[in-house]
């Protein structure tokens, strides 16, 4: 008897093991779309959304990758009779799944927010006692990303509440790309991989560099460098479907264009999504230009799946080194700095073997590199002769180096 309860207790433990598991190969690279909230909060409707659809296509951002238009919070009504989540009629009143049919009559995908909470952040209906069913809504409705929130979430346990609603999404039966956001608090690095394909690691971005805010001492958001800090001792948890996702972009937000250019690139060489979060419809030939950088977002969405690591800091320039498929390296130098800096790279420097994934990087005269610097702020070249450039303030200076 013993023994036939124990089968017993081991085929169902298995059983929830394996139906628990997310749907794989979804986001074999980190996902790249746009997010409504950064931009415009709770001032969304179906036509703004829509005509960021249309700008996603004519502009050229879908030809460079981008694919998921994706609403945030506020677009929620009420529950019905039955519980299930209706779209805030005044907004939507066509309904969620004819916005996503239109999406994806664009040749992109649909995605969608709630939260682990009764509310969510902007005090819409959360998806707490609900999960099944707003899974089984959003699979009917033809979504194809869902970002999940964590506000409003007294007494649950976050392992939990996402492992509920990851199990929700299977038995939904639709593919749908998982985004946890519980802002890093419980290291969900740790434990998301089997139900999620990203998490965030860090709470919101801000629109700022080089700052927190504090928000009156309620919460706080971070900037540019905050976040990339916040990633330390974190590459070994990322990887193909499985990402640390450090927020939205802020590029066409308001930043100089030299921060704009740091930030994209750090996203880039991190391996972080790539969720764009300005007004797609009235963006500037210089954020598109950053947005659509051909070269950094094949080293974002480059097979291996390996994000960079600190390789040095000097005089507040860091080196930052991701290794690439075919034995490509990405080398970047940050000027955290105020102040202009000369960089100067002697490139033989480069001898080491990244711990991580034991690729070794060896330049020397009999192993020459050619380089191709992303932003074109230095010709292309190779790595037998050194180089020199002055880097502005905040700004990078990004190399391709491919072995001759």
């Amino acid at each position: 008897m013993r023994m036939k309860f124990a089968l017993i207790s081991f085929f169902l433990t298995l059983f929830l093991v394996v139906f628990s598991q997310k749907y794989n190969n979804l986001a074999p690279t980190p996902p790249m779309g746009w997010n409504s909230w950064n931009k415009f909060s709770c001032a969304i409707d179906e036509k703004s959304i829509r005509e960021i659809a249309d700008a996603m296509v004519a502009s050229g951002m879908k030809a460079a990758g981008y694919e998921y238009i994706n609403i945030d919070d506020c677009w929620q009504g009420e529950r019905d009779s039955l519980g299930f989540i209706t779209a805030d009629r005044l907004k939507f009143s066509s309904g969620i799944k004819a916005l996503a049919d239109y999406i994806h009559a664009k040749g992109l995908k649909f995605g969608i927010y709630s939260c682990a909470g009764d509310k969510t952040c902007a005090g819409r209906a959360g998806s707490r006692g609900y999960e099944y069913q707003d899974a089984i809504m959003y699979a009917k409705w033809g979504v194809d990303f869902l970002k999940f929130d964590w506000c409003n979430t007294s007494n649950l346990n976050a392992q939990g509440a996402y492992q509920t609603m990851s199990e929700a999404l299977k038995r939904a039966g639709r593919p749908i790309v998982f985004s946890t956001c519980e802002w890093g608090k419980n290291k969900p690095w740790q434990w998301s991989k089997n139900m999620a394909h990203l998490w965030r690691t860090t709470g919101d971005i801000t629109n700022c560099f080089d700052c927190v805010d504090e928000h009156g001492g309620k919460f706080k958001t971070y900037g540019v460098l905050q976040i990339l800090d916040m990633q330390q001792g974190l590459r070994n948890y990322a990887g193909p479907n499985q990402w640390n996702d450090m927020d939205m972009l802020e590029v066409g937000n308001g930043m100089s264009l030299n921060e704009q250019r740091a930030h994209f690139t750090m996203w880039c060489m991190m391996s972080s999504p790539l969720i764009a979060g300005n007004d797609l419809r009235n963006m500037s030939n210089e954020t598109l230009k950053i947005l659509t950088n051909k070269e950094l977002i094949s080293i974002n969405q480059d097979s291996l799946g390996i994000s960079a690591f600190k390789f040095e800091c000097t005089d507040s320039v860091e080196t930052w080194i991701k290794p690439l498929s075919k034995d490509d390296w990405a080398i970047c130098f940050l000027n955290r700095s105020a102040k202009i800096r000369l960089v100067a790279v002697d490139w033989k420097r480069f001898n080491l073997t990244d711990s991580l994934t034991n690729r070794e990087l060896k330049i020397s005269s009999s192993s020459v590199y050619k380089f191709t610097e992303v932003w074109e702020q230095i010709k292309e070249g190779d790595t037998r002769k050194n180089t020199c450039a002055f880097l502005p303030s905040r700004d990078v200076l990004c190399f391709r180096l491919r072995k001759q």
